[in-house]
């Protein structure tokens, strides 16, 4: 395998050899402290509400994949799921808060559905029926999922003036679906309370002082329901785009320990019709600007609900379904794989993908079941990046983006390195800061010990290393056939596809000498794992 990824390697580096730049720098990672914490399943994905005839842009990219109809048959999607040993699966989106539980007593009608012109975005109230409710448990019980639940938030309110929905929130509906859940044995993680309703919402918003009074009455309910149970579920909110005055008052208004995960969503990209869409997703400065809001949430948990965890609940990148042949290709993983960087170091405990199948950003294609590149990407990181977030510099270009977790699963320290540069071939050596600290104490000494010292300022090497060759692995993901836009992920220069039995691939590393510099070619992405880097904050 190590000499094919060598010719491999000399092949790809052709075209970087005589038209290409190639820029020599170094990554520093540092290893004596922790930045942040993810949750253990820190990868998230949604199942969504939307029905077949939601369309964007004169497309309808949805097909079949509603929480009402998808297939849960299909052997592709539970060994799609069960490949991560242990998926989090959010259900939830835009319509959640029109979905009725036909459970108790619902006193109004239960329909699937259906388009309505002066509806909430387009459509009716729908119908979830406790057979299919028992069909989905079943299903994720067989895939070892742990579900989020987003519960309906609108039921009981009326429409104020435009957007705004005022009045209590009945909690009768919710509450029968609920406790028909813990009669039934189901494992709930959490219970997410209403989608987009915060700030100004998206297509519906409620006040945050009513929110955060409804959300009272909620945590009473679950905790009477899960009363002597040795899990209780997580409670959730609010589900919507960040507003910090709103968002502060929600957690003022509901007070110390009712809300457990200040969950936001995030679309960074803008709408799916854009046609700058690639463009945005490989310019550095337009994925720094989503620290802002990582940033934000984060202080403001700090200062007014320390007791919160914050989420990603839900991020498609380009909202409106995505964005055809850009959300379901190659190029998007730029964007989603920075995004899990990025995140996990501004401490988000979990980052739901919209979605996991349906709309022109499902981790599944909506048709074929069929695994789309970000699956893959996010299945990388799920398998390799530890929950320990720690610091990690470069200052060889902007283009290319750099993040480091503790190994999952063993000892050692992964690296993520992105390469957003169409031209640049870079050339690293991966550092440990403790041993070029070392190296730079250690002064007026003999010339063994300047060779010890020296040894020492290579990641690789740590203070109780052996002097014997160490071998690290690699992962270069690359397009097929170099075009951005591909639907294949190429896996060190091998084509990811289904098996025969429609098996999930291996993802095998190659092993590279690790005295060797690490090579990013243009516009491709790699996971470094090194078995033996030093880092006391990995225990």
């Amino acid at each position: 395998m190590e000499l094919c990824f060598g010719w491999f390697l000399l092949v790809a580096s052709i075209p970087a050899i005589f038209a290409q730049d190639i820029s020599h720098g170094s990554i520093v990672v540092d290893g004596t402290m922790t930045v942040a914490q993810t949750d253990d399943n820190f990868v998230c994905a949604t199942i969504d509400w939307w029905p077949h005839d939601k369309c964007n842009y004169d497309q309808c990219p949805w097909h079949y994949t509603s929480v009402m109809n998808l297939n849960l048959s299909h052997p592709f999607l539970a060994k799609a799921i069960q490949a991560f040993n242990r998926l989090r699966i959010r259900v939830g989106g835009s319509l959640q808060d029109q979905v009725l539980y036909d459970v108790g007593n619902l006193k109004s009608p239960c329909h699937p559905f259906q388009k309505m012109k002066d509806g909430l975005f387009g459509f009716s109230k729908g119908c979830l029926h406790m057979e299919r409710w028992d069909e989905l448990n079943r299903f994720f019980k067989e895939t070892g999922a742990m579900v989020t639940f987003g519960l309906n938030a609108l039921h009981g309110r009326h429409k104020i003036k435009r957007s705004l929905w005022g009045g209590d929130w009945d909690s009768s509906n919710a509450q029968d679906f609920m406790k028909y859940t813990v009669s039934k044995g189901y494992q709930i993680d959490s219970w997410e309370f209403g989608n987009e309703l915060s700030g100004n919402g998206i297509g519906a918003h409620v006040h945050a002082d009513q929110y955060g009074k409804d959300l009272v009455n909620l945590r009473r309910i679950i905790n009477e329901l899960y009363k002597g149970s040795q899990s209780k579920p997580s409670l959730v909110a609010p589900g919507g785009f960040y507003d910090e005055e709103w968002f502060v008052k929600l957690l003022q208004t509901s007070g110390f320990g009712v809300i457990d995960v200040m969950s936001h969503h995030m679309y960074n990209l803008g709408a799916g019709v854009d046609p700058k869409l690639v463009s945005k997703i490989l310019n550095p400065d337009h994925l720094n600007k989503a620290a802002y809001t990582f940033g934000n949430l984060t202080h403001i948990i700090r200062r007014h609900g320390p007791w919160t965890s914050a989420w990603v609940g839900e991020s498609g990148g380009a909202y409106n379904s995505g964005g055809a042949h850009v959300s379901n290709t190659f190029v998007n993983s730029f964007w989603y794989l920075d995004q899990l960087g990025m995140a996990s170091k501004y401490h988000t405990k979990v980052y739901c993908r919209q979605t996991l199948i349906g709309g022109n950003y499902g981790l599944l294609n909506a048709t074929t079941f069929v695994p789309n590149p970000d699956y893959y990407s996010g299945l990388l990181w799920h398998r390799l990046m530890g929950k320990v977030v720690l610091n990690v510099e470069s200052h060889a270009s902007p283009f290319l983006r750099s993040y480091a977790h503790c190994s999952k699963g063993r000892t050692g320290v992964t690296l993520l390195v992105i390469n957003l540069s169409n031209q640049t071939n870079f050339i690293m050596n991966a550092q440990n800061s403790i041993n070029l600290k070392l190296a730079a104490n250690e002064q007026n000494i003999s010339r063994d010990s300047f060779t010890h010292s020296l040894k020492k300022t290579f990641s690789w090497v740590g203070t109780k290393a052996s002097d014997h060759a160490l071998l690290r692995e690699e992962y270069h993901l690359t397009p097929k056939d170099g075009y951005l836009r591909s639907q294949t992920m190429v896996l060190n220069g091998i084509p990811l596809e289904l098996t025969s039995t429609g098996d999930i691939p291996s993802l095998n590393p190659v092993r590279v000498n690790v005295k060797s510099p690490i090579t990013i070619s243009p516009l491709s992405i790699a996971f470094i794992v090194f078995p033996n880097f030093e880092a006391p904050a990995c225990g």
